[in-house]
């Protein structure tokens, strides 16, 4: 496994321990629009992740679609390995639907 495929498989496993999380891994097949390496939904909350190795930065196109994401109003979170910042926001999510 790639030194990237490992930070995705702990991320996929962190993201399903919740059960109740949509995850979307867009497959990348030239067509259509670029997207990070997951798109997600958690209590009504709109986020997206880009999973790198460690070390590892995220190219100008990748950046350009996570401004585009906040600038909607999603969070984005690029990942090379330490999950601490998305377990937090994961944690202090509230439902907007319940508030």
């Amino acid at each position: 496994m790639t030194p990237e495929g490992k930070v995705k498989k702990a991320i996929t496993e962190a993201l399903r321990k919740r059960g109740d999380v949509y995850i979307f891994m867009p497959v990348p097949s030239g067509y259509g629009q670029s997207s990070l390496d997951y798109v997600c939904c958690y209590r009504g909350r709109f986020f997206a992740i880009e999973a790198k190795r460690p070390g590892g930065k995220p190219t100008d196109r990748q950046m350009q679609i996570a401004n585009i994401i906040k600038r909607a109003g999603g969070a984005v979170f690029i990942i090379d390995g330490d999950l601490t910042k998305l377990e937090e926001w994961l944690d202090t999510t509230n439902d907007p639907r319940i508030e």
